[in-house]
């Protein structure tokens, strides 16, 4: 039962990480992503068309990389270029999303809901010799796919980038202060739309991971508020790609135990769901507190 759950909650904590370490991007150079959902949406769907229409994942990897970044970048372009409020438009953004797609599912493919294909590619997953039969161990590295190394590799990646890289450094200026970064050279806006794009890439890859590594097939919903999760784990760690990732762990770990609940029956299903979200709430909740307990230290 340990093992199941550690490898559910790994597998489910793929998405949320990419996409919170894009919104921790987006967050440093000072803008707070709230599209993130649709841009998860928009690469899950790519990512299924293209795979399913070349019989390669590789491919559906890269076009829903590629469509979250372009997604990403047009937001950002609204925002910085047409001085639009973030918020209304990564909510707008979202709403557009899931009406486009819906669009399409029905007039092109004419189903309502979910699109599968037969003989759909997924994202293989790598198991490791020796290590896949030892408990905990195994199901911590073994059976896992390529986007889980990536995202992996991405957390100790951008701690480092944020902090000895002139992209890191000047993004995080921009965030902190773009008038300040503006007046010593610094282009804010083309660093702000290429933090839009990268938010973008990464939650068009955490899509992916859901519609090929984890399910295998699309369905217009299955965000399920995953990009909204992802900015509470990104909010909740400060933007920093360690706690960012250790957040969307906590999360998963309530996805993967919710699941675990339904299928063992005897609750209701109805009041399992909702416990990632519930917990989602109080971890935001505990950090606010802790927040104004510091700010009050502070000014005492």
């Amino acid at each position: 039962m340990i093992d199941s759950i550690i490898n559910s909650t790994l597998l489910l904590a793929v998405p949320l990480v990419l996409a919170a370490l894009g919104g921790a991007i987006h967050r440093r150079a000072g803008v707070v992503n709230i599209g993130l959902e649709g841009q998860m949406l928009v690469g899950a769907f790519l990512g299924i068309l293209a795979s399913a229409a070349t019989g390669n994942w590789l491919v559906g990897v890269l076009a829903g990389g590629l469509g979250g970044a372009l997604a990403g970048l047009v937001m950002s372009l609204v925002i910085t270029r047409l001085s639009a409020n973030e918020i209304i438009v990564g909510l707008g953004f979202n709403i557009v999303a899931l009406g486009i797609v819906g669009f399409v599912l029905r007039a092109v493919f004419g189903v309502s809901g979910t699109l599968r294909f037969p003989d759909q590619p997924r994202i293989p997953r790598i198991s490791i010799p020796g290590v896949d039969g030892i408990p905990v161990l195994g199901a911590m590295l073994s059976g896992k796919d390529a986007l889980f190394w990536l995202a992996a590799l991405l957390v100790p990646f951008l701690a480092w980038a944020f902090a000895n890289t002139r992209w890191g450094v000047r993004t995080r200026a921009t965030g902190v202060s773009e008038r300040a970064s503006a007046s010593l050279g610094v282009r804010t806006l083309g660093l702000r739309d290429t933090a839009g794009m990268l938010a973008g890439l990464l939650a068009g890859l955490g899509g992916v991971a859901l519609s090929l590594g984890v399910s295998g097939l699309f369905n217009e919903n299955m965000i399920a508020g995953r990009g909204f999760v992802a900015l509470a784990a990104f909010y909740f760690g400060r933007s920093k790609p360690l706690a960012t990732a250790l957040a969307c762990l906590l999360f998963s770990f309530f996805d993967a135990l919710q699941i675990r609940l339904q299928t063992s029956g005897g609750f209701s299903a109805d009041l399992i769901q909702t416990l990632p979200y519930i917990a989602v709430v109080a971890v935001l909740a505990w950090a606010g507190f802790t927040g104004l307990r510091r700010r009050a230290r502070v000014t005492a």
